[in-house]
């Protein structure tokens, strides 16, 4: 008996620690419900802690509820941009403005290691340390948004916290929806957004 609960107490601290690092390991993934179909996607809570944090404090108060896709910018409509990129761009919901987070640290892609490739999902922001709520993904490689790139004239770049693992076809398809100038007319609206339980 006493040889059984040694091994016991020995077992237990392993098998809990093992479980621990296997659940910080997961990535956590996020449906985006739109009106043009489903998003889904991948957040790295690893590489970009503190972005990824900001994003879920949105995701589970609700906040991307009721929230829009606004913005798409295409090749064609951004003549004054000698750099061209293209994204979408979401926002949290209007009707909740006071229920916003304060502005988060710019984590910079020479420090996260996670670029603008296609699909990747990054914050927006006008200057560094300004980002709230708004999001956006890239539709092709994007490099002019890492740190270093020429899109803004900081050269800071953005903050990219995780990509599309599914429904890029629907990123495509609110990227080509009507728009006035770079923004959508009507906005794409987003009806849901929720944790996947992995």
């Amino acid at each position: 008996m006493k040889m059984l609960l040694a091994l016991l107490a020995l077992t237990f601290p392993l098998a809990s620690g093992v479980t621990g690092a296997q659940t910080a390991a997961v990535p956590v993934r996020v449906i985006v419900q739109t009106e043009a179909g489903d998003i889904e996607l991948e957040i790295d809570a690893v590489r970009a802690p503190g972005t990824a944090a900001n994003f879920l404090k949105y995701v589970d108060a609700g906040l991307y509820d009721s929230g829009r896709f606004h913005r798409t910018v295409r090749p064609d409509n951004q003549p004054n941009n000698a750099i061209k990129i293209e994204v979408i761009q979401g926002a949290a919901t209007l009707a909740r403005p006071g229920e916003l987070f304060p502005a988060i640290a710019l984590e910079r892609t020479s420090v996260t290691g996670l670029t603008h490739k296609d699909g990747a999902l990054s914050m927006a922001r006008g200057a560094p340390d300004s980002a709230t709520h708004e999001f956006f993904i890239c539709i092709g490689n994007q490099p002019e948004l890492d740190f270093g790139g020429r899109r803004n004239a900081d050269g800071q770049g953005f903050a990219a916290f995780g990509r599309v693992v599914r429904g890029m076809d629907v990123v495509r398809k609110i990227q080509a929806a009507p728009a006035k100038e770079q923004t959508l007319t009507p906005p794409v609206q987003i009806v849901r957004v929720r944790r996947v339980r992995m």
